[in-house]
């Protein structure tokens, strides 16, 4: 499980982060929903060490990972796809998929090729385009590439951040469709971060409300899609 605990993370004199606390439960999809600027990518980023917290702790599988480097959380088993389908234009789609490999224990990289046709199965059309420039692709096809990227590693837990940024409706289904059958069928923890509160909340076992850096709720998902109150608030809808 990863359990975070009264987590503040500030930029300057701006609290970004403050007194979070959460849990998302072992081959589960728990989603942090949120308006703009309620802190939900700050939260990932400083679950992966990209950003350092102020105060407040975070574990993972019962063990601390704050203050840690990025490398050595992947290597824990955590991936971090970052918001913006962010991939390497000059290389190849193979290539792409490959580099997330690097931070494999040694015990598994022998099993690198392996891992990488499990990624063209779950996105064949990657596949197809595995030769080509990943700056050629299509936002849907690179958002696929950004998080085969990040499963190629076999994560035990995704930090998946706002995957349907700037898609079409039905790529956003493809790519919740093919994450929501990882994770039930591999025992996949999912941290998932999005604006779309219906997409995330259709999707997710558990859900959490961000407003302005603080949890104002933390339910069930199916509970709080139907909380009309809630959605108003704080959803705009």
């Amino acid at each position: 499980m990863l359990k975070v605990e009264n987590l503040v993370t500030k930029f300057g004199s701006v609290v970004a982060l403050d007194g979070v606390s959460l849990s998302a439960a072992e081959s589960k999809i728990t989603t942090v929903i949120g308006a703009n600027g309620a802190g939900k990518s700050t939260l990932l980023r400083t679950i992966s060490g990209l950003e350092h917290a102020a105060s407040g702790s975070i574990t993972w599988q019962g063990e601390s990972i704050l203050g840690l480097r990025a490398e050595e959380i992947v290597r824990r088993g955590i991936a971090h796809v970052p918001e913006g389908h962010a991939v390497i234009s000059e290389l190849t789609v193979a290539e792409n998929i490959e580099m997330g490999s690097l931070f494999r224990r040694r015990k598994f990289k022998s099993d690198v090729a392996a891992a990488m046709d499990e990624m063209y199965q779950l996105f064949p059309r990657l596949h197809e385009r595995r030769s080509q420039l990943a700056g050629t692709l299509s936002g849907g096809e690179r958002q696929m590439l950004a998080i085969s990227r990040a499963l190629v590693s076999r994560p035990k837990l995704l930090l998946l951040d706002e995957p349907s940024l700037g898609l079409a409706p039905l790529v956003v289904e493809q790519i919740i469709d093919s994450v929501n059958q990882l994770c039930r069928t591999t025992g996949l923890t999912v941290l998932l971060v999005e604006q779309n509160a219906n997409t995330a909340l259709g999707v997710a076992d558990h859900g959490v409300l961000l407003a302005l850096g603080k949890v104002v709720a933390d339910r069930p998902a199916a509970e709080l899609k139907a909380d009309a109150s809630l959605r108003a608030a704080y959803l705009g809808y």
